[in-house]
């Protein structure tokens, strides 16, 4: 008769070399870069202390998870087959949705205080490290209430309960609410970016207009309004089209839910206007210039969020790597790892310098601010998206199997890095944009070729760059060379801010490997740079 084993003898491994769980984290105090660039833009650093600590909570991450493994779900009918074209979310999503707005990231910057707009995006990074899709709605509230001042009724109607501070979720109209939300239906199925060919039909009707239309892309369809845009009498114009009327549903229905590859816990929605009640927004045909208020605010946090998912990634790398061995060795001893490492920091922290650099101009007040914020705006968002992508995939290689699998943040990181660079204008359209910019707005260009000339003299390979992009083009490129000019622009710009901001050796680093062409084209095909001091900008123990 065999004797059955003792437990011990059973196992069949040990659990070693495994890093533990990070816990709670302030991502305020762990990220010296943001506290830099943050300060230097004017934000409100006790206030991204607070809500850096509020973020960085183990408990916020498995939110942010469970919003993200459990999407929404359009529920169009009620049990009696009378419509409801309602979306419905995991309370996580809720949970995220009330943290962000009652520490104010759609309010801060239009309630009076100093460097709202830069302690707003600092908030939209630090959010985008734990959960992204929920940044969705509440920058687009954020992003519209600009875009609500051509009209003084609906502006004073609308922005009381934008700004509240206070998060209603329920579905009812506006009157009855704490808090409300915009959203935004803009996109169309035969065309995207050239919103001049949208079809949908705007009809005055005494009161207002009525809409009929089909919209391919609705952001956060459970919002309380959402501004679109139809061809009136007289051409494209804006509007704003509440969800509810007084007492009952507006003719807006759900069709279905987009089934994304990203930002899962935000819902995207295709919907149908059939004959919405909505209210004009500026003049009939000045529809375009009327909302691009709200794009140029949107693009903001565009250009935030990329640096937010970068730093999540290379946290979580770094945190891989300073506790696994392999071959004797931490992987953030092994020097080649390094390299990769300190080179992927150079791009996020790039990003987020650029970023914040642009948002402290958002907070200016004279002309020539607000034309260079409209120009480096969209600067900094195609910049930092064509980088985003492949600095989280190279932080999914350094952790290996475990940064694929789903258990990981990994997969979430990579799955939303793409998405910044398709909305508020892909790659092709912010080229265009800038050049326009630079066409039309000439304190622009002024104040770009300023920034640009600001470090002039303090490194020789900077001034080498800068003199032959000059060389390069020494006027507008045609259209074909775009790409290529706007990224040498974005590059000598990011460059500029980290000469002024950066420790030297990010400076140095960030000149040596991105402007003089002496690199590989993989990630960490460099030359010697000072690989301790830059990967001390990840944090602790760095």
């Amino acid at each position: 008769m065999s004797q059955v084993p003792p437990r011990a003898a059973l196992l069949t491994h040990e659990v070693m070399n495994q890093p533990a769980a990070r816990g709670d984290e302030n991502l305020w105090d762990i990220d010296p870069a943001l506290q830099t660039h943050a300060t230097a833009a004017g934000a409100d650093a006790a206030h991204l202390a607070r809500f850096g600590a509020t973020m960085g909570t183990a408990d916020m991450a498995e939110a942010g998870r469970d919003a993200n493994r459990q999407p929404p779900e359009a529920c169009l009918f009620d049990t009696g087959g009378r419509r409801l074209d309602e979306v419905r979310f995991h309370p996580s999503y809720h949970r995220l949705m009330r943290e962000g707005l009652a520490a104010g990231y759609a309010a801060l910057p239009w309630e009076g205080a100093a460097g709202g707009h830069a302690t707003h995006a600092a908030m939209v990074y630090l959010t985008s490290q734990v959960e992204p899709g929920v940044c969705c709605p509440m920058t687009m509230t954020y992003a519209a209430i600009p875009a609500l001042k051509p009209d003084a009724a609906l502006f004073d109607r609308w922005v009381p309960k934008l700004i509240s501070r206070a998060y209603d979720g329920a579905a009812k109209p506006l009157a009855r609410k704490t808090g409300a939300t915009l959203g935004m239906a803009m996109t169309e199925k035969q065309g995207g970016s050239d919103l001049r060919g949208i079809t949908t039909r705007a009809a005055p009707n005494g009161a207002g207009y009525v809409l009929r239309g089909h919209k391919w892309f609705c952001s956060a369809p459970m919002s309380d309004g959402f501004l679109t845009l139809a061809q009136a009498p007289d051409g494209l114009t804006c509007f704003l089209v509440p969800r509810w009327l007084e007492g009952e549903r507006n003719a807006i229905q759900i069709q279905r839910l987009k089934d994304k590859l990203g930002n899962r816990a935000n819902a995207t929605a295709e919907i149908e206007y059939l004959d919405a009640d909505a209210f004009r927004l500026g003049e009939e045909g000045q529809g375009v210039r009327t909302i691009i208020e709200m794009v140029h605010h949107t693009r903001l946090d565009a250009a935030m969020a990329p640096a937010g998912l970068m730093r999540a990634a290379l946290s979580h790398a770094a945190h891989w790597a300073r506790h696994r061995t392999a071959f004797e060795k931490r992987l953030i001893d092994q020097p080649l790892m390094r390299a990769v490492l300190a080179d992927l920091v150079l791009d996020w922290e790039g990003t987020l310098a650029l970023g914040l650099h642009v948002a402290h101009s958002f907070d200016a007040r004279d002309e020539g601010d607000r034309a260079y914020a409209r120009l480096a705006v969209a600067l900094a968002k195609y910049m930092g998206n064509k980088l985003c992508p492949n600095v989280v995939y190279e932080a999914m290689e350094a952790m290996g199997g475990a940064g694929y699998v789903e258990g990981s943040a990994l997969p979430l990181l990579y799955r939303e890095a793409p998405l910044n660079s398709i909305w508020e204008g892909s790659g092709n359209v912010l080229c265009l944009d800038i050049l326009r910019s630079l066409r039309r707005a000439p304190l622009a260009g002024a104040r770009l070729s300023d920034e640009l000339g600001a470090v002039a003299g303090q490194y020789r390979r900077y001034d080498d760059a800068l003199n032959r992009h000059i060389r390069r083009f020494p006027r507008l490129p045609e259209e074909a060379e775009a790409r290529w000019y706007v990224e040498s622009l974005a590059t000598l710009l990011t460059a500029s801010v980290l000469i002024r901001q950066a420790p030297p050796a990010v400076a140095e680093g960030f000149v040596a490997t991105r402007l003089t062409g002496e690199r590989g084209r993989s990630t960490g095909a460099i030359g010697a740079v000072d690989n301790a001091t830059i990967l001390r900008r990840l944090g602790p123990d760095g």
